[in-house]
């Protein structure tokens, strides 16, 4: 299964109101800095917690450089979610200037 990816410079901003982003990092990392609205669920809960999630939602998964979201993404992905990877993760993110919070 091929996993849709996106890059920061491909992204609106601000982004879409209806767009979700989730990001599958660790809680020292969220806790560093994050998208502002972020759902946070570390990749290791992403499928105890998939039932938080709607499947017909746009979802951004963001992780710190984007293997973790994309593997979250394919999994995702393969349970019928509208999910699209970040490439570059958070470090892509910031190193294009957009805004986190901590």
């Amino acid at each position: 299964m091929e996993i849709a990816e996106t890059t920061v410079t491909d992204l609106p901003d601000p982004l879409p109101a209806d767009l979700v982003v989730l990001d599958v990092r660790e809680q020292h990392e969220w806790d560093a800095g994050h998208i502002e609205g972020a759902r946070h669920v570390p990749l290791g809960d992403v499928p105890a917690r998939v039932d938080e999630l709607d499947p017909t939602v746009r979802t951004l998964v963001v992780c710190h450089v984007g293997g973790r979201s994309a593997r979250a993404s394919a999994w995702l992905a393969q349970q019928g979610y509208d999910v699209v990877n970040l490439a570059g993760g958070m470090d892509a993110w910031q190193g294009a200037g957009r805004p986190v919070v901590t």
